[in-house]
């Protein structure tokens, strides 16, 4: 388990616990926290644990990283995953609460994909109100990625335990420290944000498949570390420059929900309507193709063009740099 820190001492006090409370019995492990710098107590803390009072079980391995200052999430979970030795590295938030069994459904779904696993992830919920806050990350009608929000019909769900999608967040996430090792773990490019989006997308195109485990469910206080957003346009524009292709390869969720938005007007308005490119959406919405209508993508080509419009109105320098 690698858990990187930035303040917030009472929220990670409360992951220890429900991750103390929750791990399988008898499960081998180590825990490895990586402090970014904080200024909180936290630091005064990690001095005061030790195996016996800070492990998930008495002697467990239990590791603790200083960086002299912050260097971000993606060098955080680097450093951690570089001393793990188990066979899998589960990267997790420090205000994240986890509940029953929130591991093996994970565990589960990496079995069920075998030799094609890639990064695992879960469903979680916002510790605040309940609501589902991430249920994969898929691409969006502005051709970004964007966390899915509902889950799979329930009849879907009683077939099948797991959901590929294009990539999932680092905030809870299994993959094999072997294939971390092979793909090099998080691009410290990115700056608290990016990082998981990105490792996914070289994880798939290096031909493992990314799936949520639908019956892995855990709490997580959004967002909780101050600064959190602040780099979020500069790593979305990183992000869509190195992906910007396979975003677009990668839009079924986005094509389908525009979709949806022309057969709703097709019925308002039945005159309006082309009727081969209705019977081309009502196909691909229903699931029932998954070659989009022309017309969504191009939709969602238009969507991204103007993004990439205003990051290079935002970044001139960086669009100077990248070149036509």
């Amino acid at each position: 388990m690698v858990i990187p820190l930035y303040n917030c001492l009472a929220l990670t006090q409360a992951m220890l616990e429900s991750l103390r409370a929750t791990l399988p019995s008898g499960l081998a492990h180590e825990i490895i926290f990586v402090d970014d710098g904080s200024t909180d107590g936290t630091r005064e803390w990690l001095k005061n644990l030790s195996p016996s009072n800070g492990s998930a079980t008495p002697g467990a391995p239990f590791r603790v990283v200083l960086n002299e200052q912050n260097l971000g999430y993606a060098v955080a979970n680097n450093r951690g995953a570089a001393l793990a030795r188990g066979e899998f590295l589960v990267l997790l938030n420090n205000d994240l609460v986890l509940l029953p069994h929130w591991l093996e459904p994970m565990l589960a779904a990496h079995r069920a994909l075998r030799e094609r696993a890639g990064p695992i992830g879960n469903v979680q919920l916002d510790a605040r109100t309940g609501a589902i806050d991430h249920a994969g990350i898929v691409i969006n009608r502005q051709g970004k990625p964007e966390h899915a929000r509902t889950l799979p019909p329930r009849s879907q769900r009683l077939f099948t335990s797991l959901r590929r999608v294009p990539a999932i967040t680092g905030a809870c996430l299994l993959i094999e420290r072997a294939l971390w090792q092979k793909l090099g773990g998080f691009d410290a490019s990115f700056v608290n944000g990016g990082e998981d989006v990105d490792l996914c997308f070289r994880a798939r195109a290096a031909g493992y498949d990314t799936a949520v485990a639908l019956r892995s469910i855990v709490r997580h206080h959004v967002s909780s570390s101050a600064g959190r957003k602040a780099h979020d346009e500069q790593n979305s524009y990183r992000l869509a420059r190195r992906w910007r292709a396979e975003f677009i390869a990668d839009s079924r969720d986005a094509t389908r929900s525009w979709c949806r938005d022309y057969l709703r007007a097709a019925l308002a308005e039945p005159r309006s309507a082309e009727h081969a490119l209705a019977r081309r959406a009502l196909l691909h919405a229903s699931h029932l193709s998954r070659t989009p209508p022309a017309e969504a993508l191009a939709d969602l080509e238009a969507g991204l063009a103007r993004e990439f419009a205003r990051w290079e109105a935002m970044f001139p320098d960086v669009a100077r740099a990248s070149g036509p």
